[in-house]
């Protein structure tokens, strides 16, 4: 129904930036969130970002925010993040995700792309 595909992963050293792309295709009028995933070797997932398709409504982890902006470009169907400060701690594969419906499960993964931070 709705394919997403991550990109812009890569090795950085400790506060340097990088901006990951996900962009959607297929029933993209099918979600209305967008979000950012991560997770490290030996550790669950967890919530990074999200943001409301329609009205830009975003929120951010407690360990990103002020660090990490999320955003979008509705006309290329492609949601961004962009991180800066990185720490070693953000060292993870991130995953894009998108749910129906703000509250539902995100249901369509991206198949993740790996950010490494460096000290």
């Amino acid at each position: 129904q709705v394919q997403l595909v991550a990109s812009g992963g890569g090795l950085v050293q400790a506060g340097g930036s990088l901006r990951l792309s996900c962009a959607a295709s297929g029933r993209t009028f099918s979600y209305a969130v967008m979000g950012w995933f991560r997770q490290a070797p030996g550790k669950e997932r967890e919530f990074v970002a999200d943001i409301n398709i329609y009205d830009g409504h975003t929120n951010y982890a407690d360990s990103v925010k002020g660090r990490f902006t999320i955003s979008k470009d509705n006309a290329k169907n492609t949601v961004y993040l962009q991180m800066n400060g990185l720490k070693p701690e953000d060292t993870a594969v991130y995953y894009c995700a998108a749910a129906s419906y703000v509250g539902a499960a995100y249901t369509y993964w991206g198949q993740g792309t790996q950010v490494t931070v460096s000290s």
